[in-house]
This record gives structure tokens, sequence and C-alpha cells, in this order.
């Protein structure tokens, strides 16, 4: 499966089970380690988790490798490691604090820029 592939089952993963923000970030000239950093937000740990597990079971629905996943436990900020993409799911505080697409070249979404700029 080609990374355009899985980045479609990843967003439209997302997207079925009503990710917000959802952010796709091109990495290939940042690193080697993956191609793509896919950020969304959830409303709920309950959601977070939902959302991270339904990309889990699409991707091996569609015959692809969940490498790994972390922070199920808590459902504030679950990375779901699929080699050539990476899935960040969190809520909205989360994503706001750590803004994790500042340091990969995104934008993030409105809300959150405004909401860094007002903690900077």
């Amino acid at each position: 499966m080609n990374v355009s592939q899985l980045e479609k089952i990843v967003v439209d993963a997302l997207e079925d089970i009503k990710g917000r923000d959802i952010e796709v970030i091109d990495t290939t000239r940042l690193t080697s380690l993956f191609e793509r950093i896919v950020v969304a937000c959830g409303d709920s740990n309950r959601q977070v988790k939902s959302l991270a597990r339904n990309v889990q079971d699409k991707v091996r629905e569609a015959g692809g490798e969940v490498i790994s996943s972390e922070g199920e436990d808590t459902g504030e900020w679950v990375l779901v490691d699929l080699g050539d993409i990476v899935v960040h799911v969190m809520q909205p505080a989360i994503r706001s604090y750590y803004n994790i697409e500042e340091l990969w070249g995104g934008k993030g979404p409105e809300r959150v820029r405004k909401a860094a700029a007002a903690h900077a």
C-alpha cells in the first residue's frame, strides 16, 4: 500500500467518527523516519480512543500494518504508528498546549494557533 492510499484510509477513518480539525503534514523533506503526520482532535477521552481504534481497524482491514499505539490508557493523546504515517489524536487542550504542527511545518487549526499565540 502506498502512502497516498494509507493517508486516505487514515483520514476517512477519522472522519467516520467525527474527528475534528484533521491536518495532514508532509514530512518527507524533514525526516526519513516517516512521510506524513496526521493530527486530529476528539472531544473526549472516549472519542479520542475511538478515533485511534478506528484508524487501526481500518488500516488492518485494508491489509496495512499498525506498528504500535501509545496513550490509549488515558485518551488525552493517542499516537498510532503506521510506519510511513504517524497519527496523533488529541483532545483540543492537549493539541493547543503541545502545538506539534508548528514543529513539523503545519498550520494547525486557527483556534489552536490563536491559543498558542495567547500563551506566548
